[in-house]
């Protein structure tokens, strides 16, 4: 007698919910060189290492378990900025100081140049991202609307050589970095078991956002 064999049991996936970590990771990193863009601190650049180990690294990590998750929108984002992050850093530390020695008197102007050309390729690929934004969650469609904004003022800024619109593209950072962690800590509570949440709103247009596709283990 033959038994039949049996189909296999599709389960939930075993892995946590790595978007409140990919968005503390963007926020942190986001918030220091904002303040440093906004003209509020006074020591070199904080943000750097956070741009290697955290904003880089941390969020690469929740991107990579994204895809484990099947959530094709969190794996493209937090990747990408994962890679922006490190990106950033690996310039400052490595092709900027070759800019200061070469350039002379006009190295800024070629830093910024450079800064100018890499935040509107990044600024290009946000917009179609705040598009899809608008299919998951209203406090996902904020971070990348003020995100947005950002990377306008602060190409912008850094094309035309404007130290007060860069500014502007830093105090709209900082906003962008406040409403990442808010979006981030929402995902964390509403996560855990309780009563307490927070409010991330709908995605627009009635629609729901799609459930990660179950895992056959």
């Amino acid at each position: 007698m033959t038994e039949t064999p049996r189909p296999p049991v599709a389960t939930a996936s075993a892995i946590a919910d790595p978007g409140p970590l990919g968005l503390a990771a963007f926020a942190l990193t986001t918030f220091l060189l904002s303040a440093k863009n906004a003209g509020w601190t006074d020591g070199t650049d904080a943000w750097l290492g956070y741009a290697f180990a955290y904003g880089g690294l941390c969020q690469l990590l929740a991107g990579m378990w994204e895809f484990r998750n099947r959530n094709v929108f969190g794996a493209t984002a937090f990747s990408t900025y994962g890679g922006f992050w490190i990106g950033l850093g690996l310039y400052v530390h490595l092709v900027a100081p070759t800019a200061v020695a070469a350039g002379g008197p006009n190295a800024e102007n070629l830093i910024q140049n450079d800064l100018g050309w890499i935040l509107l390729a990044f600024a290009i690929f946000n917009t179609y991202m705040l598009l899809w934004s608008t299919q998951v969650n209203a406090a996902v469609f904020g971070v990348f609307l003020t995100l947005e904004v950002t990377e306008i003022f602060l190409f912008i800024g850094n094309l035309s050589h404007s130290t007060g619109t860069i500014k502007i593209g830093g105090w709209i950072g900082v906003l962008t970095a406040l409403v990442a962690w808010y979006t981030s800590a929402a995902g964390v509570t509403n996560g855990m078991p309780g009563k307490l949440t927070l409010p991330v709103g709908s995605p627009f247009g009635g629609g729901r956002a799609a459930a990660p596709e179950p895992v056959t283990q």
